[in-house]
């Protein structure tokens, strides 16, 4: 069963409030006529500050998320946990997701965490595409605009992506990690060399209001090439770092990864 999580801390944090309310005005008859609040409002009301922290710093400041797939391999392996910006494409209210102040917009390379199409689930992908672009990948390279986007080797890579590059491949022994320059960006992909069904021969444009969404593990994504592209009032945020990688439950959580989103 999926949860979702903002509307209950809203809800239990007007609770809280509530109970917060009615101690106060208790504590203001407590001096006159030694009212005694119920327990449930005692009990209840310090809760209110701690909630009201965690909503303001989780709805408009920064959202911890932890990675549940491959798709984003080499960037993001499964049990990173990463933290995303909720401001950098401007301020939303919790649960509507409403824009209220816009400060900036997503960017080709920019790795987004979003709800897809006709799904309330939680999505990790890079954006490749934006607004009127034309979005084509042939045998698994990617043009935009009809520019096609450099993939090279690793030979002369910061040691940065030659570390990020070392991934199990034993269930895909025929894939192959490269460098990709997305419009200036440079990151890091993996593809098979035979492509998969939408590597070999797909084109879109993309229409006002919305981006164009691809996982770096090409061959291994459900992205915008399956279900389409992400209008702008499902975008949540821009991941920018790992803090921690914690895949199974019984392990000793790594720091080993803590750093940057590229």
């Amino acid at each position: 069963m999926d949860f979702d999580f903002p509307l209950i801390l809203v809800v239990l944090t007007a609770l809280a409030g509530f109970m917060w309310l009615a101690d106060r005005l208790y504590l203001s008859k407590q001096r006159e006529e030694k009212a005694v609040p119920p327990w449930y409002i005692e009990s209840t009301a310090p809760f209110f500050p701690v909630l009201l922290v965690v909503l303001v710093l989780r709805s408009f400041i920064v959202e911890p998320f932890q990675i549940p797939s491959g798709s984003m391999i080499p960037t993001l392996k499964i049990g990173d946990f990463i933290l995303v910006n909720k401001f950098a494409y401007g301020l939303r209210l919790p649960v509507s997701g409403t824009k209220v102040l816009s400060l900036g917009e997503p960017e080709r390379g920019d790795v987004m965490v979003f709800f897809p199409p006709n799904d309330k689930r939680y999505f990790i992908k890079r954006v490749v595409g934006l607004a009127g672009d034309d979005i084509r990948v042939i045998n698994n390279v990617l043009f935009v605009n009809g520019e096609k986007m450099p993939q090279s080797t690793l030979d002369n890579a910061e040691p940065y992506f030659v570390e990020k590059s070392r991934v199990e491949t034993s269930s895909a022994s025929n894939a192959q990690v490269m460098m990709e320059q997305l419009t200036g960006v440079d990151h890091l992909i993996r593809k098979h060399q035979t492509p998969g069904p939408y590597g070999r021969n797909f084109s879109t444009i993309v229409p006002e209001g919305h981006y164009f969404m691809m996982g770096d593990n090409r061959d291994n994504s459900s992205d915008s090439r399956r279900w389409g592209p992400v209008p702008e009032e499902n975008v949540v945020g821009k991941a920018f770092a790992i803090w921690m990688h914690w895949e199974k439950v019984l392990s000793i959580p790594s720091f080993d990864t803590v750093g940057r989103i590229r």
